[in-house]
């Protein structure tokens, strides 16, 4: 399958409580943290609900 590069590019703070779980859900520490997940559909959603706080790359 393909992977993807996620990082993260603005902050938690102030967002929501399910959010901040699904940050952790993904391995993601703190700002600017970079994490590989293959891209599969439970990914891509959760992605998808933190659009505005990451950068997708395909690896």
């Amino acid at each position: 399958m393909a992977k993807i590069k996620i990082t993260q590019v603005r902050s938690g703070i102030g967002s929501d409580k399910t959010q901040k779980a699904t940050l952790i859900a993904l391995g993601i520490k703190k700002l600017n943290h970079s994490v590989v997940h293959e891209d599969t559909p439970q990914i891509l959603g959760m992605v998808n609900k933190l659009h505005h706080l990451v950068i997708v790359e395909k690896v």
